[in-house]
């Protein structure tokens, strides 16, 4: 007998889901409250985009993509990429969340699932997100010289340390932090992956103002905070390899998130450029050109995601290839807003209205993007040594 899922969305694929939300976002009025907003503070955004994953949550959209032993309603990472799309078609900001939504959730869900049945519901939910805290003050692209410690007393660790530049760390309700649990000589393979609660006792917070003003990053202290055991993820000693694992989707659907807003924003700034010509406001030479070369871009980066993403889907490892789909994404957002700049000219650097506040913020956050989550140089060296397999520089 043939077995057919309940869902007749999961049954008919991403492509029916697509147009099957594409329907739900251009009919439903409430969702207005969410189109074209422009720049807020960090808090009031975040708190708003919360109340558009409720919405998703409700009506079931944000579901998809996600197992339902931990809140989801199944499907995988085409749906998701879908929903992004969807979104940012529809003129609709992808919620902020999601960006850590797509690092953290995929490794909870495989090396805790204890702890994505208890937390991730309420994660899609928008009742609460989580923050990366990885780096630190001496250990930032060396990830193998983590200092932050976690000892283990019975049923609990004791944390104690200091993490910086954590995303989302400002905000966050849970911190999904790298910790030492062996020697330091041990290097990575003396790492385990902790889950602690931001509110919990010991934990200091210091928000990292982004020169937008942006509190996007915090500094973390921990003195002595307990955590109970049961928030491992993965084994003791296991924090590399999980860590590895949440590379793939960091490359792969956080690459395929930005390229969706970045077609968002590109779309806005051609229909900003349309205007300002109609105004009577001269563009700078070559615009146009700049425009179609931004597309472009972004077609390349949506063509290598898209096979990243279909990889993930299928269950496949995404080894040191996504590393391509980094300095691809660099390379759209680094352009696309240096462009903003240029043909928004006058309004850009003295526009005082929401919009224009926001296109400052985007270029402020976009010089970042050669460098956060592995430089450029970074990625271009992995490509080197194990993609193209090129040979190693002499040393003199």
């Amino acid at each position: 007998m043939e077995h057919r899922t309940a869902d007749p969305v999961l049954a008919e694929g991403p492509a029916a889901y697509g147009r099957a939300l594409r329907a739900h976002l251009s009919e439903e009025p409430l969702l207005k409250e969410w189109r074209h907003t422009g720049h807020v503070p960090t808090e009031e955004r975040m708190a708003a985009h919360a109340r558009l994953m409720a919405h998703l949550y409700k009506t079931g959209w944000n579901r998809y993509g996600w197992p339902k032993e931990a809140g989801g309603l199944g499907g995988d990472e085409r749906h998701r990429a879908v929903l992004y799309d969807e979104l940012a078609a529809a003129g609709l900001p992808v919620p902020g969340a999601h960006m850590l939504l797509e690092t953290l959730g995929p490794p909870v869900v495989r090396f805790a699932p204890h702890l994505a049945a208890r937390h991730l519901p309420a994660f899609l939910r928008g009742e609460e997100w989580w923050g990366q805290g990885f780096s630190e003050p001496e250990a930032g692209s060396d990830l193998a010289g983590l200092r932050c410690r976690a000892r283990r007393e019975g049923n609990t660790y004791v944390v104690s340390g200091q993490k910086l530049w954590t995303s989302h760390g400002a905000t966050a309700t849970r911190l999904v932090c790298l910790v030492r649990t062996g020697t330091l000589e041990s290097r990575h393979r003396g790492l385990s992956m902790l889950m602690i609660d931001a509110d919990a006792p010991g934990v200091t917070t210091r928000p990292i103002a982004l020169a937008s003003g942006d509190n996007e990053l915090a500094e973390l202290f921990f003195d002595d905070v307990v955590v109970p055991a049961d928030r491992l993820i993965g084994e003791e000693g296991q924090g590399w390899g999980v860590a590895m694992y949440l590379l793939q989707f960091e490359r792969a659907m956080y690459a395929w998130l930005s390229s969706a807003e970045a077609l968002r924003r590109l779309r806005e700034l051609r229909d900003a450029a349309a205007s300002r010509t109609a105004a009577g406001k001269r563009l700078p030479g070559g615009a146009a050109l700049r425009l179609g070369t931004c597309y472009t871009d972004l077609v390349a980066l949506r063509a290598r995601s898209a096979r990243t993403v279909l990889a993930l889907a299928s269950g496949r490892t995404v080894g040191p290839e996504a590393s391509v789909d980094k300095v691809l994404l660099a390379t759209v957002e680094t352009g696309l807003f240096d462009l903003a700049r240029e043909v928004l000219a006058e309004d850009f650097v003295l526009g005082g209205d929401a919009g224009a506040v926001q296109w400052r913020a985007d270029w402020w956050y976009s010089r970042s993007a050669t460098i956060l989550g592995g430089s450029a140089e970074v990625q271009r060296t992995i490509l080197a040594d194990h993609v193209l397999g090129l040979p190693r520089e002499a040393k003199p």
